[in-house]
Formats: C-alpha cells, structure tokens, sequence
C-alpha cells in the first residue's frame, strides 16, 4: 500500500466533528430520498414532469414524501454490523468485520421478506437481533438490487466474498458508515480502503463492483476527518493504484475529474459518465457533482437529475457532500419528512461516539444497554 502516513485528522470541535458524520449519513438518505422518485426516469422525463431545473424537492415515491430506498435500509445495516463487530471484539477479544456485516445484511434480507438458502446462517443472523431490526419502516421493499438479493440469498458463510462477477452500484451505495468507522477505530486510509472492498465484495465480486466502495470508505473518512475534497481524492487514488484491476474504476474517476474542470454542460458531462447503474459510473458521478457544486444542495439537485440510478448517485454524492459540509447545510425542509430521521441519526451519533464506550468481559457495560442494543455474540 502507498505511504498515507502523513495524513491526519484535523483539530476541530465535537460538535463540528459529529456534523459532519451526521452529515454524511444524513446527506445520504436525504440524496437517496431525492432520487426516489425518479430512479428510473430520463432527464427528459424529469424535466417534463418537474420544469426545467429538474426535481428540486421530494416528490412522492412508495407512497410518501422522504421515502428512503434500499440504498439507506443496507447503510443503516452496515453500521450496524460494524458496531456489533466492535462490542464483540471489546468483549470476545476477536471478530472479523466482513462477518458481522454480512450477518447485518442477513438481517435486512429478512426485512424484505426473504431469507438465506442457509437455514442454519440465517438462524444464526437472527439469534440476537438487535435494535435496528426493530424498526418495522425497514420492513418494506424499496426495489432493492437483484445482485444483494441473490448474493445474500445464496450466501453460506458470512464474510466470504460472493462468486460473482457483478459490478452493480449496490455495493458501493451502502459502504459509507465503513468510512466513518475507520475514522474512529483505525484512521488509515488502507484500513478504511480495504474495509470497504470488503464489505462490497459480499455481493459484488467484479473488482468494478467493489474497489469504488473502497475509494468511497477513504473519500468519506478523510472527509470527515477535515481533509479537502482534492486531499482526500489524491488519497484515494493512492490506494486503488494498488489494487489489481483498478483500471476502470481509475479511468472513470479520472474522466470526472476532467469533465469537472471543462466548460461543458452538467448535463452533458453526467451523461458522458453513464447513468449509474455500475459501481464505477456511480461514483464517478457523485465525484462529479461534489467538483461542481458550491454547495451541499447544488451538488444533490445535479446528483438526482439525470438519466439512471438517480437514487444511487444521489445517496452517495449525498455522503461526500455531507462530510464535507454538516449535517447543518442539510436544507431543513428536507430533513423534516425524512423517513427515519430519528434512526439514522442515532446510527450517526453510534458511530461517532463508540470508542467511548466501556466494554469488557468483566466490568460493567457504558453506556447501560448498548450490548441489547449491538450484541456481539
């Protein structure tokens, strides 16, 4: 792995630095909640339907306003899995990271009405099902990728990586909370790079479909760690470089680097990128729009108005735009019928604070009832 040493985190207030991992999960589900409703529209469609400037608030999608989809259900589980792999590693002394997660991800599974080939794994996923579970908003599908569906359906031992050779965005729209758990477990870039390929690559087995969830993780921790957008991106980069098979996941980051700096239209240059389907398309989108725009709004109007996945590229422009700026440039009238905003928030608070929780085998658990709420075992 390159030399990253030199990064670090800058100094700012708890309260700054909690915004912005509020930010970056916020933005997300508001991006995800944005692009709901158009997903599977052409940018023409959205104009004739929206005016000109495109959608611009929340449009009614599964039957509300601030509808979240699976993008944000499967983020919600993935810091879930990361903060039970760390009260059992407090408490068991061992854990593997990509298993809890994918256990987390059984658990969504179940969410949607399904459930893994394995009886005894997902048995297993629901033994102590934890807090998140609980919440029966989760409980509805919101047109979740095939890919997640048949990878998790078939999946016989959590943490394995899946057989297949898929590059779909759905491995990368979730990965977001790895960032943030690197920032506060181990804040190297080549830990949060890997922590995020990994928990990919338990659906997504093209290096496509998993080195730009490793990209974002870094993206999103160096973020919220202060960096600028261009640091963290030459950070990135670093790191992908040394991963086999890069090449395509570089090109397209490279070439919206490139649109970004050129005069073109928004329009034109998002299409020139894709639509957002695949991982790398995805991405390099939301990379886009986090160059152009002069704002955290600006940058999720461009990130929704487009030919594709609309919901993708708006959760995970969402992520970057959130950490860069907080969860306070988040426009108040699309958090308040944010669906689960109570819930995500309190994800975000978890993953801000957890390294500040007492935990051990023999000596009382702090805070009370964070081992029912997260357990381990």
């Amino acid at each position: 792995m390159p030399d990253t040493s030199q990064w670090q985190t800058e100094a700012m207030s708890d309260e700054e630095a909690r915004g912005r991992f509020l930010g970056s999960i916020l933005g997300g589900a508001v991006g995800d909640a944005l692009g709901a409703p158009v997903e599977f529209m052409s940018r023409k469609e959205i104009v004739d339907r929206f005016g000109g400037q495109g959608i611009t608030d929340y449009a009614p999608a599964y039957g509300k306003l601030g509808a979240i989809t699976d993008d944000t259900q499967m983020t919600l589980f993935t810091a879930e899995g990361l903060l039970r792999a760390y009260v059992r590693g407090c408490e068991k002394g061992i854990v593997s990271h990509e298993s809890m997660v994918g256990y987390a991800y059984l658990r969504w599974l179940r969410t949607q009405g399904e459930d893994a080939s394995d009886a005894l794994l997902a048995h297993t996923a629901m033994d102590a099902p934890g807090w998140l579970i609980g919440h029966r908003e989760l409980h509805h599908r919101r047109a979740p990728g095939r890919t997640c569906l048949g990878a998790l359906r078939g999946m016989n031992s959590p943490g394995r990586a899946a057989a297949n050779n898929s590059k779909g965005c759905g491995g990368v729209m979730r990965v977001a909370p790895a960032g943030l758990y690197a920032l506060n477990y181990e804040p190297v870039p080549w830990f949060a790079f890997r922590l995020g390929q990994d928990l990919a690559a338990l659906t997504h087995g093209h290096p496509t479909g998993f080195l730009p969830a490793g990209v974002l993780a870094v993206l999103v921790m160096t973020l919220a760690g202060g960096a600028s957008f261009n640091t963290a991106l030459e950070i990135a980069l670093e790191c992908l470089k040394q991963e086999p098979d890069h090449e395509e996941t570089l090109k397209a980051i490279d070439q919206a680097c490139g649109l970004a700096v050129l005069g073109v239209e928004a329009d034109t240059a998002i299409r020139a990128l894709g639509q957002g389907w695949v991982a790398e398309e995805a991405l390099a989108i939301a990379v886009y729009c986090v160059l152009k725009a002069s704002s955290l709004r600006e940058g999720l109007l461009l990130a929704v108005n487009h030919d594709g996945d609309s919901d993708s590229t708006g959760a995970i422009a969402g992520n970057l735009l959130g950490a860069i700026y907080g969860a306070n440039a988040i426009p108040g009238e699309w958090l308040e019928p944010l669906e689960l905003r109570d819930v995500i928030t309190e994800t975000s608070d978890d993953l801000f604070s957890f390294r500040s929780w007492q935990i051990s085998e023999y000596g009382p658990i702090v805070p009370e009832g964070i081992w029912e709420k997260y357990p381990g075992g």
